[in-house]
């Protein structure tokens, strides 16, 4: 539980800007997550949940939060599991926080493993789907091992427009294959750090739960 606060901690700086636009009232931030449902990492949903639901309690009046699936074929809105925008009203706000929370408990309790991980499709997703929303500040979480695997015919060879984007990695677990060679893990990370940039995007990597408040100034 401390690694998971940690966590939720870590989460609201990233997420958290120092705009004028904040200090003007203006301020609201748009976090999109993506949780792979592929294979066994279906077993790793529990810790998405909690930092879900801190994250959550840390969101205000005006942010919008979407949770996302990632599986066969993720760039469609019919992957999107909740998705709000919270009222002005505090009242409100917390009505819908519950209900949120509410469709995240029942999602996790049915989810079926995916037998594709179309990381790539959940990201132009994401971007599309902030960009409409214009908030101050973007941010995609995925909750991966990063290990894109795509059904025959797919393309995903596609640049992605990241200005004004933070790209923040969690959880990426190591595979077996991972550990009969590094070189695979390292080279997944390093890709994806490359996509990310090279579309204008900042990327970062939370793995160590347990160090989270290392990273913390």
């Amino acid at each position: 539980m401390r690694a998971i606060f940690l966590c939720g901690l870590l989460l609201s700086l990233l997420l958290t800007g120092c705009s004028s636009d904040q200090d003007s009232g203006a301020y609201n931030r748009g976090i999109y997550l993506l949780i792979d449902t592929s294979g066994t990492y279906t077993n790793e949903l529990n810790k998405a949940q909690q930092i879900i639901n801190y994250t959550l309690a840390k969101l205000n009046s005006g942010d919008t939060f979407v949770v996302a699936s990632i599986d066969t074929a993720s760039f469609s809105e019919k992957d999107i599991i909740s998705k709000i925008t919270f009222d002005d009203r505090p009242s409100k706000a917390n009505q819908q926080k519950r209900i949120f929370k509410e469709k995240i408990d029942q999602y996790v309790k049915q989810v079926k493993s995916s037998r594709y991980t179309d990381i790539t499709g959940g990201i132009l997703q994401a971007t599309e789907f902030l960009n409409e929303r214009n908030s101050q500040t973007k941010t995609i979480l995925i909750f991966s091992d990063l290990k894109e695997e795509l059904k025959e015919g797919y393309i995903r060879d596609i640049p992605f427009t990241l200005q004004g984007f933070d790209v923040v990695a969690l959880n990426v677990t190591k595979l077996r294959s991972d550990n009969i060679d590094p070189r695979e893990y390292m080279d997944r990370l390093a890709e994806w750090s490359r996509r990310v940039e090279e579309g204008g995007g900042q990327w970062k990597v939370i793995n160590d739960l347990e160090r989270l408040d290392k990273l913390v100034q």
